[in-house]
């Protein structure tokens, strides 16, 4: 004959359930990292702020009108970002000498940059484009 009356069944499956239900909400607590990590030609068209490559981020290159490339050890990445003095009509790219670039409007105001190009065992720049009536660029040295 089992001992265990109806009740006592009753009560530890609520406990165990309760038991598991405190678990999962102390495991899911703990902070879970967005950041992804790539690699030279697998982080184009990625963000970089997605990714690990932030981490040991440097500016490497700086134009005249502001624009900096920016550039991961880590990761062998490099992109473009632009944090002031532009015109409403500003847009920044970055691109590298295997033809990879990507872009992004800058309005003015706060930070913008682009997505990831490849920079393993190649050049890497940014550049500013301002007035499209007149196309003025200004460009960083390459990387």
């Amino acid at each position: 004959m089992n001992d265990v009356t109806p009740l006592a069944r009753k009560l530890a499956t609520v406990g165990s359930a309760l038991a598991l239900a405190a678990a999962g909400l102390f495991l899911s607590s703990a902070p879970a990292s967005a950041a992804t990590s790539c690699y030279g030609s697998g982080c184009t068209g990625l963000d970089p702020a997605a990714t690990v490559c932030q981490s040991d981020a440097r500016t490497v290159r700086t134009a005249a009108w502001g624009v900096e490339l920016r550039y991961s050890p880590t990761c062998r990445a490099a992109w473009a970002r632009k944090t002031s003095g532009a015109s409403f009509d500003t847009v920044i790219r970055v691109h590298n000498s295997r033809g990879a670039s990507a872009g992004v409007y800058y309005g003015g105001n706060g930070t913008a940059y682009t997505a990831m190009v490849d920079d393993k065992d190649i050049l890497a720049w940014a550049c500013e484009v301002r007035a499209y009536e007149t196309l003025q660029t200004d460009c960083t040295d390459r990387y």
